[in-house]
């Protein structure tokens, strides 16, 4: 008999648990806020299924240790359909973050569909993180400091049909800063963010906010250069900025208000980015008087 979301989520719920007494302390088991509640409501009330399940684990690895983040998001259907893991460290360079991630994903494959295996993956990841952290150490201290060393510089530009909900903001503001990215978060209708920094976690940044399920999203632009050494150069921004300007409309409706674009535009126009507006929203933007 084929498995019911239902059942699928209850595992689910039960391999959390197992993690949470694994990993008890503050900090190594970082939950997707509110996550875990809508999965409970949804099997003690039924209704609309819940967001998918999405937290990560940092797991200490190596001699003195490091940590490798463990990112987790599942399916509805998991253990019956396979999870999304991804497995970084501020550690390890972009091309053995890869390596690793290849062979995990290559583990988990081999292993018999409908069990759970993010326990199993965590246990991967201990063993076998090690060897690319210590090649990591090795070569960063002759590779990183060879001259002509690039990185590509990224920014890109998200739009949004609206941003409010408080549990998003955190989300947003959370991962811009642990991925040392500056820009800015528009709140309200429409809703606009910027991110600017290593092209590598700005894709992280992307793909963490846009699942499990912010459909009215989209990546409007993105703007990228080579850079020798430090990108710190080419960036518009000093910090991630909570941006949050005059707003039109009633607020006894629920979330019935809009920013004004004039002032918008006019900020961007203070960061060289004037012509992103008409990227944006389709308009050429002129200044309000």
């Amino acid at each position: 008999m084929a498995a019911s979301v239902r059942e699928c989520l209850e595992l689910q719920l039960l391999e959390v648990e197992m993690l949470l007494s694994m990993f008890p302390k503050k900090g190594e088991v970082t939950l997707d806020e509110g996550a875990v509640p809508a999965a409970q409501r949804y099997l003690r009330d039924g209704g609309a299924l819940p967001p998918r399940l999405g937290y990560s684990v940092a797991v200490g690895v190596g001699e003195p240790q490091v940590k490798v983040e463990l990112q987790v998001l599942l399916p509805h259907m998991y253990p019956h359909v396979a999870p999304q893991l991804f497995a970084r460290s501020d550690a390890l360079h972009r091309q053995q973050q890869l390596q690793l991630n290849a062979q995990l994903t290559s583990h988990i494959s081999s292993l018999e569909s409908g069990e759970l295996c993010v326990c199993e993956a965590v246990r991967w990841v201990k063993e076998n993180s090690p060897p690319y952290v210590e090649n990591s150490k090795v070569s960063s201290g002759g590779a990183a400091k060879e001259a002509g060393v690039k990185e590509t510089f990224q920014r890109m530009w998200i739009y949004s049909h609206h941003i409010y909900r408080q549990e998003l903001r955190k989300k947003i503001f959370e991962c811009a800063k642990k991925l040392k990215l500056t820009g800015f978060c528009l709140t309200g209708k429409p809703g606009v963010i910027c991110v600017e920094g290593i092209r590598e976690n700005c894709e992280e940044f992307w793909r963490a906010i846009r699942y499990p399920n912010w459909k009215h999203i989209s990546c409007k632009h993105v703007e990228s250069a080579e850079a020798e050494g430090s990108v710190d150069n080419f960036r518009l921004f000093d910090a991630f900025e909570d941006l949050q300007f005059q707003a039109h409309g009633d607020y006894g409706l629920r979330n019935d208000y809009h920013m004004d674009l004039g002032q918008f535009l006019e900020f961007l126009k203070q960061h060289q980015s004037g012509h992103i507006f008409q990227i944006l929203f389709g308009v050429e933007g002129k200044r309000s008087d």
